[in-house]
């Protein structure tokens, strides 16, 4: 990747990141760890590798993306509006009750292919739709961005099994994993691990990388959109709250708001890291 492609790169995740808690401000209420976390994960996806179109959300032959955590709407929601799938003034209506943009991702917001809240259930829509697309030449991708505790679930393991024996090379997963989960770290809940072996062993393609280097992720999707007779799942080592050193590292922030001193350093981390990017 060029320097100046990675530079741009993680001054949209910067701005993303900064915009994404704005709107939680405003709202007073949604999840600032598991939507910081994935900040790079999403940028690259709509930024760089995926084939979408804003003018025409609808297009047939797109890429989609289904974001299985759906609680991490703010993040979502805030890489749309960067993106242009609607005005990102709209991101102040942000779980009001009147407002389209509730807590979690709806499917009649542009840009949104799957309605999230119950986890577990984003690998098994995403493979419907990468087989749809197989079945019927569309040449796209799918993509899903699933919790590294959302694993825990059953379903997520019924889908992988599908998608390996009918090998679906056009599905491409990620994993979040940042190692913490709603009530506390992974290996004081239950331990998913070792995840790349549970894959492999359900006849995926598995690649692991630095979910917070933007360089990384793209190199990842990239190897992925190589494999001809396997699904793809991208092991994104990541930190909960990453980019924000009160936000990072812990369980507190998956729904409770930072004190108004906490926002303040939030906010300055993100406004000195934005500075150091722009040219």
């Amino acid at each position: 990747m060029l320097t100046e492609e990675k530079r741009k790169l993680e001054l949209e995740a910067a701005n993303i990141r900064k915009t994404a808690l704005e709107t939680i401000h405003t709202a007073g209420s949604g999840h600032i760890g598991g939507s910081f976390s994935m900040a790079e994960i999403v940028t690259v996806l709509y930024f760089k590798a995926m084939n979408i179109d804003p003018a025409d959300p609808e297009k047939r032959d797109r890429d989609r993306l289904v974001l299985s955590k759906g609680h991490c709407s703010p993040v979502m929601y805030t890489t749309l509006a960067r993106r242009g799938f609607f005005p990102v003034e709209h991101l102040k209506t942000f779980r009001k009750i009147d407002s389209d943009l509730s807590g979690h991702v709806e499917i009649h917001v542009p840009g949104v292919d799957m309605s999230g809240g119950s986890l577990g259930q984003g690998l098994s829509v995403a493979l419907g739709m990468a087989m749809y697309g197989k079945c019927n030449n569309l040449n796209n991708y799918v993509y899903a961005i699933m919790g590294d505790g959302e694993i825990q679930e059953g379903q997520i393991w019924e889908a992988a099994m599908a998608a390996g024996f009918y090998k679906v090379n056009n599905l491409i997963g990620f994993v979040d994993y940042n190692k913490i989960q709603l009530d506390g770290r992974l290996t004081e809940v239950m331990d998913p691990s070792p995840i790349d072996e549970k894959f492999r062993a359900f006849g995926w393609n598995v690649i692991s990388c630095n979910g917070q280097d933007v360089e990384e992720v793209a190199n990842a999707i990239e190897e992925a959109k190589k494999s001809e007779d396997k699904p793809t799942m991208i092991i994104a080592h990541t930190t909960k709250g990453a980019g924000v050193s009160v936000f990072e590292d812990t369980a507190h922030f998956h729904g409770s708001q930072p004190t108004p001193e906490e926002y303040e350093i939030a906010i300055k981390e993100l406004d000195d890291k934005i500075a150091s990017l722009e040219v």
